[in-house]
């Protein structure tokens, strides 16, 4: 007789689907997440939609390619400027040097170009050129071989037809990146002169002591 009437319970509470006491017992929380994920939804359609229409810039780092600037260049040894570069028409690179020692920077790669178009680059595309920290070589002409004379190394003494014979010297670099800059700002490191609209710069063997002459870049 129980066994019965326990039947008969479990089938009303079965053909009753749950009923009422179900549908309370379903948790409010239930809705929330419901209606937050729609809202997360439209909110990434909203926000793709704009990426799509609003692109992030791209920085570009000057000198890029395909653009021209100028920068003037000079080359002493212990206080004497040397003759000008000679001019390479056949040059296909980033930076061709005028007539008046003038450096035509245009970038034709990234190799040259932003943040990689700098003084160590030029040595680097200029044939028979040698400009490190600790060595300053220069050709006669482009592509040819730098002489024991044209050459400078860290140590070396200033030669007697110098302004400071007899005197120790070492490679530096000097550069002005402002035509309103007057004091040159010195360093030993070539890879750290990076091409600016303006760059005036004095690759040197100069001794200890006196200032790299300011240069005047002719355009």
């Amino acid at each position: 007789m129980a066994k019965s009437t326990s039947g008969k319970w479990v089938s009303r509470v079965g053909s009753a689907g749950g009923g009422k006491t179900y549908s309370k017992a379903r948790p409010s929380s239930f809705y929330a997440i419901v209606v937050l994920i729609v809202v997360l939804g439209l909110a990434l359609v909203v926000y793709s939609r704009y990426e799509y229409q609003n692109p992030a810039k791209k920085v570009v780092v000057e000198p890029a390619i395909g653009t021209t600037q100028y920068a003037g260049l000079s080359i002493q040894d212990c206080g004497t400027t040397l003759p000008y570069l000679t001019s390479d028409s056949t040059d296909k690179g980033g930076f061709i040097v005028g007539s008046d020692n003038v450096v035509k920077v245009s970038p034709v790669s990234a190799s040259d170009a932003g943040n990689n178009a700098t003084v160590a680059t030029f040595a680097l595309e200029y044939p028979g050129l040698v400009a490190t920290s600790k060595e300053l070589a220069v050709p006669k002409a482009a592509g040819g071989t730098p002489t024991a004379a044209d050459t400078f190394k860290n140590g070396d003494v200033c030669g007697a037809k110098t302004k400071y014979p007899g005197k120790t010297g070492k490679v530096v670099y000097a550069y002005w990146t402002t035509l309103g800059q007057v004091k040159p700002t010195l360093t030993t490191n070539p890879a750290k002169i990076k091409f600016v609209k303006d760059l005036r710069v004095t690759m040197a063997f100069e001794p200890t002591g006196p200032p790299v002459r300011r240069l005047r870049p002719r355009r």
